[in-house]
């Protein structure tokens, strides 16, 4: 018979995270991330697949992880800075209007942590070290975790961060509240971590 030892399992924090706790940081967008009001820590699936069985067919784990969208909102400011903060990279992204628009994007800077590299060749054919630095085209984000009394206990780590979607902004003159504009940007990203704060590495937790 196994013995468990029931008072080693027993939680150390027993405080409830709180909604509200947070502090959000994306290196490219910093007028946006002032003004951040919310943000998700993505879900995360892993695929399966079925294997064949005369009785019951068996789910057995797969091997790639599906990471769900990394989901922001924020206040627009009324000279619409941080909102064309982002409507820019998006833009450059996808240059609608010539090539130079995505050069220009390239070219304002590698400002990505800690994955940017300086000695990586961006010429086809001699790329050494690695892959081509994405250079001012991709950029890595921080949320760091709080604890009720602002303390800071874990940082969720974004590596290879770049805008998808932006809302759009809706003016009425028939409104009787004020009710600032909002905006909600959505992001694609390689992966997200769990690290230490301060910790140049990141955390695996496993029962």
């Amino acid at each position: 018979m196994t013995v468990i030892n029931s008072a080693a399992r027993q939680p150390t924090k027993i405080d409830y995270a709180s909604p509200t706790q947070f502090k959000f940081n994306i290196t490219k967008l910093p007028k946006v991330e002032y003004f951040c009001t919310a943000i998700n820590v993505p879900g995360i699936t892993l695929g399966f697949v079925q294997q064949q069985n005369p009785l019951k067919d068996i789910p057995v784990p797969g091997e790639k992880l599906t990471y769900a969208d990394l989901t922001m909102t924020f206040l627009v400011d009324e000279n619409l800075i941080n909102y064309q903060e982002i409507h820019g990279w998006l833009t450059g992204l996808g240059f609608p209007r010539d090539h130079r628009q995505f050069s220009n994007l390239s070219n304002s800077g590698s400002d990505r942590f800690p994955t940017s590299k300086s000695n990586i060749s961006n010429e086809i054919g001699k790329v050494r070290y690695g892959a081509p630095n994405a250079g001012g085209t991709l950029s890595d984000a921080t949320l760091m975790i709080l604890t009720n009394k602002n303390n800071p206990v874990t940082e969720v780590r974004f590596s290879d961060v770049f805008p998808v979607s932006l809302s759009g902004l809706d003016y009425n003159q028939q409104a009787i509240d004020i009710n600032y504009l909002t905006a909600t940007v959505t992001f694609k990203y390689s992966i997200y971590e769990f690290a230490n704060i301060g910790s140049s590495t990141t955390t695996e937790v496993t029962t």
